[in-house]
């Protein structure tokens, strides 16, 4: 998204990133190999090494090295996939921040804001495509009928692990890409995007219990006891699909309370008064308006009512009660940044958007409803209410 901010407004802070060893960059964003990866490679590998063994008789501790070469392609693998997400994140106008590969697979990262339900459906759908398009890929390659020496067994694991993770990523419930995908559909339908969150986040709650009751029950159901090492595992993953679908519908209902804010209701009220004024003038305008009370702003407008600038009230009481007869506003008043004016129907992330594009690091904004000041925003006001949320 590009934007044009005054030569004075400071650089937006860096984006978090996740700890690791750089490999690259994609779609602009660094590539992120972090240190749990290798723990999850390091127990890959040993959990692997066995069926390559019974796949291959005879490898000895060369099965070893088979599994890690596996898991080198589920890293590749892994790696596609979440190039597939950068690219359509940045080809739908996202800022994308990194590609992190981790003990849970990866993730990618980008910011801008979804701003359509077509936009986090491609985002989300390309990724697992990505995989089941390896999948074929590695299918067509094996040769069943062929000696299954170690790249034939390669080719084997690569397409099962590649529809593994292609369909289990299309489980329709958050944080898999299907529960994203869910999320768009219900977005579209609804015309709610918290909506379309909170639905997914169930759901992925439901794909959580799921898990674990496959591990446990289908054993039962083939007759034979389920296996320990399995049942931890779909433990252990669904722990981390219900935690990530908690958070997602948590982060849904905050959005729609962000959303409920609008910058007419966090606003202070206002006076005007014109260029050229005087502190007296400014300060009986506002207890004309409030009743005595500091409690509105002064904002000063030049021609058709546009607004300079808002009175500094601590600069008003260094002004001898006898000067201010004669002591013109512009002595005592913070110049707005030019064009951070906001309407006061905005509401939401259009208003938070709107104030970090802007506000130019002010502090104070104007409202400003058809050409007349109706108030001031206070970004720390602004800050209080997201955070209450």
């Amino acid at each position: 998204m590009t934007t044009s901010e005054p030569a004075s407004t400071p650089a937006p802070p860096a984006p978090q990133r996740s700890k690791g060893f750089v490999i690259g960059r994609v779609a602009g964003a660094p590539v992120i190999v972090t240190r749990s990866w290798f723990l999850a490679a390091f127990v890959l590998t040993l959990l692997f090494a066995p069926t390559a063994e019974a796949l291959s008789p005879g490898l000895g501790a060369s099965a070893y090295v088979v599994a890690f070469v596996f898991v080198l392609l589920l890293f590749a693998s892994v790696f596609l996939h979440e190039a597939a997400h950068a690219l359509a994140a940045r080809a739908r106008g996202q800022n994308v921040t990194e590609l992190a590969v981790t003990i849970w697979g990866g993730h990618t990262a980008y910011t801008g804001g979804l701003g359509r339900p077509l936009d986090g459906f491609l985002v989300a759908v390309v990724g697992p495509l990505t995989n089941l398009v390896l999948a074929a890929g590695f299918w067509f390659a094996w040769d069943p009928d062929a000696v299954q020496d170690v790249p034939m067994l390669l080719l084997l694991a690569g397409a099962a692990s590649n529809a593994f993770v292609g369909a289990f990523n299309l489980l329709p419930g958050l944080p898999l890409d299907g529960g994203q995908i869910l999320e768009s559909i219900v977005w579209a339908v609804t015309g709610k995007r918290t909506t379309g969150t909170v639905v997914a986040g169930w759901a992925g709650r439901v794909v959580a219990v799921g898990v674990l009751l496959w591990a446990l029950v289908v054993p039962y159901l083939r007759g034979v006891t389920p296996n320990i090492t399995n049942v931890l595992l779909s433990a252990l993953i669904g722990a981390f699909l219900w935690a990530g679908a908690g958070a997602a519908i948590s982060n849904g209902r905050r959005r729609e309370a962000v959303d409920g804010l609008t910058a007419a209701g966090l606003a202070g009220p206002a006076v005007v008064v014109p260029l050229g004024a005087t502190v007296a003038d400014a300060l009986d305008a506002r207890a004309a308006a409030g009743g005595g009370t500091p409690s509105h702003y002064v904002v000063v407008v030049g021609h058709g009512g546009v607004p300079i600038a808002v009175i500094d009230g601590g600069a008003v009481t260094a002004v001898p009660e006898s000067a201010r007869g004669v002591t013109l506003v512009d002595a005592v008043a913070v110049p707005f940044v030019p064009g951070s004016a906001v309407p006061p129907a905005l509401s939401g992330t259009d208003l938070l958007t709107r104030l970090a594009q802007r506000s130019g690091g002010a502090r104070l904004v104007p409202v400003v409803d058809d050409g007349r000041v109706t108030g001031v925003l206070d970004l720390a006001d602004v800050a209080r209410a997201i955070r209450a949320t």
